[in-house]
C-alpha cells in the first residue's frame, strides 16, 4: 500500500491557521493593534470601513521594519518576539507565535508600508491570498501602515457566517477598548466610515477609562491597590449602586494583556457579597502585574486565557484587596452603632499634617481689676415696665353654661345609617380572584379554576400594547417637567441612535443624543421616571448581539425587552382590583395562552381533576 500522508501546501496550512487566529474582523484588529504596541509606537490610528469587511487599517509610528523583515514577517512562525522555547515563560510582548500576519495574508488583500527611522526609503508590499503581488520602495515617515481589504474574499462560506455590521462593529470596538485601556501611555484614535469614534490622548489609567466610558464613569470608580510578592494589583472597581445586569464593564489585565477568567471574576463577586442585587454585575478595571515565569499564556489561540501558578493565593489577594477598598472608602456599610460619622476624617485631609491653632491674647485684660461694667440705659423713657398678662381663666369669660347634653350631640365620624337602595336590592360582592404566594392568581370558572402566572401574563399584556402602539396606533407620551439625563458608553449611544425611530414610536421623546449622554423629555404612558434607566439598560443588553434588520423584528425585540423590564415581578402583592384587571386584560389579548417568550401564562384545573386528587 502506498504512503498516504503528505505535507500540506503553505497556502492551505495558512488558511487552516486563519480559522483559529482570524474568526472575524475584530480578530484582525486585535492582532494588528498588538503588533503596533510591540513596535513601541506612541501614536496608533485604527481606520475601519463597513465594520471591517471592506477595510481594516492600522497606522503606527513604531520602529518599522527593514526590507528583509518586511518580506519575512508574512512567513509562518516567523517572529521577532522569541528565539527559544524558554522565552515563552519570560514574555513581555503581545505576540509570539508568528502566525497572525501569515494567516491574515492568506484570506485577504494585504497592503503594508513600513520604514525604519534611519532608512532613506521604506518598503511597500502587496499580497493577495498568500501570493506576493508587488514589492517596491516608497517614501513615508517612520512606522508601519497595515491595510487589510476584502476579508475572507477566497472563503465565501466564512464571509457568510459574519453577523450584521452592528454586531461586527461592536466586537471591533471591544477589541480596540481592551488594547487602549491596557496602554494609557499611547495615543489611540479610531475612525469608522470616515467619522471619528474615539480620540484617546496619553493619560493615566483613570483618565483613559473615563475617556472611553463617558465622563459619568469617574464618580463611580473606587481605587484598588495592593502590592505583594505574588502580584502587584492596582486599578478601579465600581460602586455597588452603579452595578448593571449585563456584563460589559469587567476587565482583567495581566502584564498589560486583556484576559478572561471566571475564577478571578468569582473572587470579585465574593468581595461584593451582600452589596449587590440579584443578577447585578459590578464594574471593574483591574491590572495585575505578575512575574512572567509564573504564568502560561500559550494555552489558547486568542491568548485571552492564562494559566497561573498559584491561583488560590491570587484569588485570596484579589478578594481581600477589593473588600479593603470597599471598606476604606465607606462603600460597604459599617456595623458600628456608636460611631459618629461627623468625626470621620475626609480622605483629602488624611495625609495632611496637623496645623497648630493661632492664639490671640488681649493684652489689656486684667483679672484683678475691681471695676465691673455697669448696666446703663440710654434714658428712663426707653424702659417700659412689662404689663401683667391676663389670667387663663379670662379665656372662658362670657361662655354660656347652658350647654347641650353630651348624649344629644352628633359627631362627624358616626356611621351613616341611611342607604340609597333598599336592602333587598344590594347584591353581596363575591371575591372572584385570589393571589397565592404573590406569584399566581387563581380565578374560578364554570368547569373548575384557572391559575395564572402574574409575571408572564403582564408580559403578554405589555408586549401587545407596545407592539400596537409602534405599528398600528400613534403612541402617547407623558411630558417630563425637567429633561432626564442618562449617561452611556459610546457603543451604547450608537445603539440608541439606531433605535431612535422605533423608541419614539413607543412614546419616548429624545431632546438630544450627545457623544456620552442622552436627554429624554418624554416617556411612554406606562413607564415611570425611576424605571427609565433600567428599561434602556436592559434593552441595550438584549440587543448586544445585534439589531434585527427588518423593522418589524426590531419593533418585536423592543416590545419584548420593555415588557420583560416593566412586568410586575414575582413577589409583588396585588389588590383585588389589580388581580381582576390583570385577568380581564390577559384574556383580551390576541394570544393569551403564552408569554412573548413562548411560555404558558396560565393552566386550567377542572373539578374532575380535583376530585381525582381526593379519591382514595
Amino acid at each position: 500500500m502506498s504512503s498516504i500522508i503528505q505535507l500540506l501546501p503553505d497556502h492551505v496550512a495558512n488558511q487552516i491557521a486563519a480559522g483559529e487566529v482570524v474568526q472575524r474582523p475584530a480578530s484582525v484588529v486585535k492582532e494588528l493593534l498588538e503588533n503596533a504596541v510591540d513596535a513601541k509606537a506612541t501614536d496608533i490610528k485604527l481606520i475601519i470601513k463597513d465594520a471591517g469587511k471592506s477595510l481594516i487599517q492600522v497606522i503606527d509610528n513604531g520602529v518599522g521594519m527593514s526590507i528583509t523583515d518586511s518580506r519575512l514577517c508574512f512567513e509562518r512562525h516567523a517572529t521577532s518576539k522569541i528565539r527559544h522555547a524558554e522565552d515563552l515563560f519570560s514574555l513581555y510582548t503581545k505576540g509570539f507565535r508568528g502566525e497572525a500576519l501569515a494567516s491574515i495574508a492568506a484570506i485577504a488583500h494585504v497592503e503594508m508600508k513600513t520604514k525604519q527611522e534611519y532608512d532613506e526609503l521604506g518598503t511597500h508590499i502587496i499580497i493577495e491570498g498568500s501570493k506576493f503581488v508587488s514589492q517596491e520602495p516608497i517614501v513615508l515617515p517612520k512606522g508601519t501602515s497595515f491595510s487589510v481589504k476584502n476579508l475572507f474574499f477566497n472563503i465565501p462560506a466564512r464571509r457568510n457566517f459574519l453577523k450584521s455590521e452592528t454586531v461586527e462593529q461592536r466586537h471591533i470596538v471591544d477589541e480596540f477598548q481592551r488594547v487602549a485601556m491596557a496602554h494609557p501611555n499611547i495615543h489611540f484614535t479610531m475612525y469608522h466610515n470616515g467619522s471619528e469614534m474615539f480620540n484617546l490622548p496619553i493619560s493615566n489609567f483613570r483618565q483613559r477609562i473615563v475617556n472611553i466610558f463617558a465622563a459619568k464613569t469617574n464618580e463611580k470608580l473606587v481605587p484598588v491597590k495592593e502590592e505583594t510578592e505574588i502580584v502587584n494589583l492596582h486599578g478601579f472597581i465600581g460602586k455597588p449602586e452603579f452595578a448593571k445586569k449585563n456584563r460589559g464593564e469587567q476587565f482583567f489585565f495581566v502584564n498589560d494583556r486583556y484576559i478572561k477568567s471566571g475564577y478571578l471574576h468569582h473572587a470579585v463577586m465574593a468581595a461584593y457579597e451582600g452589596l449587590l442585587k440579584d443578577g447585578a454585575q459590578p464594574s471593574y478595571f483591574l491590572y495585575l502585574d505578575v512575574p512572567p515565569h509564573t504564568i502560561d499564556i500559550n494555552i489558547h489561540p486568542t491568548k485571552t486565557e492564562i494559566k497561573f501558578d498559584d491561583e488560590h493565593a491570587l484569588y485570596a489577594i484579589l478578594r481581600s484587596a477589593i473588600k479593603h477598598s470597599l471598606g476604606q472608602f465607606n462603600v460597604s456599610p459599617v456595623l458600628d452603632f456608636d460611631r459618629d460619622p461627623n468625626l470621620d476624617t475626609p480622605y483629602q485631609y488624611q495625609n495632611k499634617e496637623a496645623e497648630y491653632p493661632t492664639v490671640q491674647v488681649d493684652s489689656n485684660f486684667n483679672p484683678f481689676s475691681n471695676e465691673k461694667p455697669s448696666k446703663s440705659f440710654a434714658s428712663s423713657s426707653n424702659y417700659r415696665k412689662a404689663e401683667p398678662q391676663p389670667n387663663w381663666e379670662s379665656l372662658y369669660v362670657g361662655l354660656k353654661n347652658a350647654g347641650q347634653e353630651i348624649s344629644e350631640m352628633t359627631f362627624e365620624n358616626d356611621a351613616v345609617s341611611s342607604s340609597l337602595f333598599e336592602e333587598n336590592e344590594i347584591e353581596q360582592e363575591v371575591k372572584r380572584t385570589y393571589q397565592i404566594h404573590k406569584k399566581y392568581i387563581v380565578s374560578p370558572i364554570k368547569s373548575g379554576m384557572v391559575i395564572i402566572n402574574q409575571k408572564r401574563a403582564h408580559e403578554r399584556i405589555l408586549y401587545e400594547a407596545f407592539l400596537t402602539s409602534m405599528t398600528v396606533e400613534k403612541s402617547s407620551s407623558q411630558q417630563m417637567l425637567f429633561p432626564l439625563q442618562l449617561y452611556f458608553s459610546s457603543a451604547e449611544i450608537e445603539l440608541v441612535k439606531e433605535l431612535q425611530f422605533s423608541l419614539e414610536n413607543t412614546g419616548f421623546i429624545f431632546e438630544a443624543i450627545e457623544d456620552d449622554h442622552i436627554l429624554i423629555s418624554g416617556l411612554p404612558v406606562n413607564v415611570t421616571e425611576s424605571e427609565i434607566s433600567i428599561v434602556l439598560e436592559e434593552l441595550l443588553s438584549d440587543l448586544q448581539d445585534g439589531i434585527p434588520e427588518s423593522s418589524f423584528c426590531q419593533n418585536d425585540t423592543i416590545a419584548k425587552s420593555m415588557a420583560k423590564s416593566l412586568a410586575i415581578k414575582t413577589g409583588t402583592y396585588l389588590t383585588e382590583k389589580e388581580q381582576e384587571n390583570l385577568v380581564h386584560n390577559l384574556f383580551a389579548c390576541k394570544e393569551p395562552n403564552v408569554s412573548p417568550f413562548q411560555k404558558p401564562t396560565f393552566i386550567t384545573m377542572s373539578v374532575e381533576d380535583l376530585d381525582k386528587k381526593f379519591s382514595v
